[in-house]
């Protein structure tokens, strides 16, 4: 695949393009995560923020995410190590770690099939939060 940017970039030097392009479109950081009191641990949930699309595992209103979503992280270089809960497979996370990215990242395998195939993305595997009362949420705790 062409110019491996990622390889001789850091995460800070990216354009927005090429930033964005790191974005594997698994969906995990869209789902909802519940934090223990007591301990900190974050668990994931198989339950989706009312943006993500099920069906294709993307933001239904990416440009406009933050004013709908209130709480809606945008990832940047300067909050990426802050965010303890990012994915271990994230792209961002990875890299910014020294890390390489993972044979099916889009990047690589120059398709958007292999996440789906190697189990890392939410597609057709979770439920909108408008569907699911919010007590019932642990219910709904899930290891991707």
């Amino acid at each position: 695949m062409g110019n491996k940017f990622w390889e001789t970039k850091n995460l800070i030097d990216m354009n927005e393009n090429e930033w964005e392009s790191l974005c594997d479109k698994c969906g995990k950081c869209c789902v909802i995560k519940l934090e223990d009191f007591d301990t900190q641990q974050v668990h994931y949930t198989n339950v989706s923020c009312k943006l993500l699309c099920e069906k294709s595992a993307s933001c239904k209103d990416y440009e406009n995410r933050k004013s709908i979503v209130p709480d809606c992280i945008i990832l940047s270089p300067d909050n990426l190590k802050d965010l303890k809960w990012m994915p271990e497979t994230c792209a961002y996370k990875l890299l910014n770690e020294g890390k390489t990215l993972p044979y099916w990242h889009p990047l690589l395998c120059g398709n958007d099939k292999e996440i789906v195939n190697s189990g890392n993305s939410v597609k057709n595997r979770v439920t909108n939060e408008n569907i699911i009362k919010i007590k019932n949420l642990p219910d709904y705790i899930f290891n991707w």
